[in-house]
């Protein structure tokens, strides 16, 4: 186990960013998995997810993965209602004048997954320590991490978002619903990210499922149903109706909906389910596109 996350940090250095998609996809899938990516015919929904990022490369999917473009795009989809208002937008660190921020705000880079700072009292921030985490983290393609083509041209950016609190007054439960080519299937709720991260599963009928993708769950916790969940699929059915998959987040607050992210690849198509035929149950809920729409 050790010799193969070594080999997998090794992957990430720049000497291999030049390595063909589909030979890193294939390499990487051995090492996670233990067997061949089955890319001319494939029936997992991580083998599917791998497909897509090879041969489903539609230029707007670039804006929709974007923090800060999405917005535009949800705006004229759904209506600017559903989004948590934004802050400032900012091409790098320096730009930022924490002194016009309000004493809570959430900051994010826009071109990647996981770089987040949760700000609930502006003077406790060590600026000089936020610099360098963002800095370092501005200079990274997410893109070469996995391989998820949508991330590949995004603009790195920092954007600043308004804090948002829910009931629990310590971190938000954002609704994961997991739409296949339109159709919502699956909620994926996370819950204690930072202590203890915890993942539960739900049908549309929220109904939970004994099964985990990465993270376990918890059975002796439930989370109760949101009122407004018929709404969340329908907004998760319309933001999805063009695309194979697609997960679409969503925050409840104060019973108002907001949305979170889009994500195409999530896990970036490397989760292990237990039980693992859950992996073959979700694949066969995605109906590949007949057309190839490879990078030129």
């Amino acid at each position: 186990m050790f010799f193969i996350k070594v080999i997998m940090k090794f992957l990430n250095l720049p000497i291999f960013h030049k390595m063909k998609d589909e030979r890193f996809l294939k390499i990487k899938y051995f090492l996670i998995f233990g067997k061949k990516l089955k890319l001319n015919n494939p029936k997992t929904f991580n083998e599917k997810l791998q497909w897509l990022k090879l041969y489903n490369r539609n230029p707007q999917y670039t804006n929709m993965v974007d923090k800060y473009k999405v917005k535009e795009y949800i705006s004229n989809l759904i209506g600017k209602e559903y989004l948590i208002p934004t802050l400032g937008i900012y091409d790098n660190f320096d730009d930022i004048d924490f002194e016009k921020l309000p004493n809570e705000f959430v900051m994010k880079c826009t071109h990647d997954s996981g770089s987040i700072l949760i700000c609930k009292d502006k003077s406790t921030i060590d600026i000089k320590k936020a610099k360098k985490q963002f800095s370092k983290t501005m200079k990274h393609n997410f893109f070469f991490f996995g391989r998820e083509w949508a991330y590949k041209n995004v603009k790195p950016r920092i954007i600043v978002e308004k804090y948002m609190e829910d009931e629990s007054l310590s971190e938000l439960k954002d609704y994961k619903v997991f739409n296949f080519n339109g159709q919502p299937k699956l909620i994926q709720v996370d819950f204690n990210r930072f202590s203890g991260h915890k993942r539960n599963m739900y049908n549309t009928e929220w109904e939970r499922l004994d099964m985990n993708l990465v993270y376990k769950i918890n059975k002796d916790i439930q989370i109760e149903k949101p009122q407004n969940l018929k709404k969340i699929l329908e907004l998760a059915s319309i933001l999805s109706k063009n695309s194979p998959f697609m997960r679409t987040d969503f925050y409840v607050i104060n019973d108002r909906i907001y949305f979170g992210e889009i994500t195409f690849y999530p896990e970036s198509g490397f989760g292990k389910f237990n039980p693992e035929e859950y992996d073959k149950i979700l694949g066969d809920l995605i109906e590949l596109p007949e057309e190839k729409r490879e990078e030129k």
